[in-house]
């Protein structure tokens, strides 16, 4: 019964491919510089924004001490030895660096300083070297997040991959909003599951069947965001699911443009924190189309 499953399986990959590419369409260049502009600024983001990512540390209550040296309850990859500490009250947290660590908040030098995290108005940064660093709040976690604007990691990055370009896969699906009280809950890496809000459904077809998609806190007037698996996740593309974001939606419509589906932060370090595909967004289809993923060379 597995053999058959198997079989069938490849059988509907095949069967998907070759009629997209009997129904396949000329490439405008427009749409192809485009879609080239589109990859360009991904790859800018991840290394502004996610190569860097050089630690990820989870705070306890009270006392945290950071540094290079390995007694230290944070352990950072450069900088003096014994750095200072970060105090953990409740949700407040301080930072407390020894005499000699020199860092600035807003370019100004500090020697202790209250935190604010990513959750408020006025993330507080730290800048000490190289190593930039601020406070997370991800359900009852707080951590530090740290980066390494000299990072290897933005050195050796070799850039995304993509299936070739499939104007076919560049689908107007219908738009169906919700009441603005219904929540989606979405997974993350972090074993999590937080509930949010949807702004409704789009509803489209490939090789005449339908499927949906639950959008995950965008904004019709603005941009919907979706995260989503489909029958390349096993193999071809990330396994938590790809992102995929969209333009406004106008007249009942909005358009799901999956050549520019991409992998999420956490393809590319292991220190980002990202939402996982929820159960309403397995689509049961091959989509072709968007960023890989090398299952052999990266490890969950």
């Amino acid at each position: 019964m597995a053999t058959n499953n198997k079989l069938a399986l490849v059988f509907f990959l095949c069967a998907s491919t070759l009629f997209l590419a009997a129904q396949s369409k000329p490439i405008d260049p427009a749409y192809q510089q485009s879609v080239d502009k589109w990859k360009s600024e991904l790859v800018a983001s991840r290394k502004n924004n996610w190569l860097p990512l050089a630690g990820l540390f989870w705070l306890k209550p009270g006392e945290n001490t950071f540094g290079t040296d390995p007694k230290n309850a944070l352990v950072f990859p450069k900088g003096p030895a014994k750095a200072g500490s970060f105090e953990l009250d409740g949700t407040d947290i301080t930072l407390k660096l020894s005499e000699g660590t020199q860092a600035t908040v807003q370019g100004k030098s500090v020697s202790t300083t209250k935190l604010e995290p990513d959750t408020s108005q006025n993330r507080t940064l730290v800048e000490m070297g190289s190593l930039r660093f601020h406070v997370i709040v991800r359900g009852q976690r707080i951590g530090i997040r740290l980066k390494d604007l000299d990072s290897q990691a933005i050195r050796e990055y070799k850039g995304p991959v993509f299936f070739p370009l499939n104007p076919n896969f560049r689908i107007t699906a219908k738009w169906i909003p919700s009441d603005g009280k219904k929540t989606v809950d979405v997974p993350n890496v972090l074993g999590d599951v937080e509930p949010v809000t949807s702004a409704g459904t789009a509803v489209f077809e490939i090789n005449g069947k339908k499927f949906e998609l639950t959008d995950l806190g965008g904004d019709p007037a603005q941009g919907l965001s979706f995260v989503f698996t489909d029958l390349t996740t096993k193999t071809e593309t990330y396994p938590g699911g790809r992102f995929l974001d969209t333009d406004a939606v106008s007249n009942g419509t909005v358009v799901l443009d999956f050549n520019e589906a991409y992998s999420p932060p956490c393809s590319v370090t292991p220190y980002a924190t990202c939402p996982l595909a929820p159960k309403q967004n397995r689509l049961a289809v091959a989509i072709t189309a968007g960023e890989k993923f090398d299952h052999h060379t990266h490890h969950e």
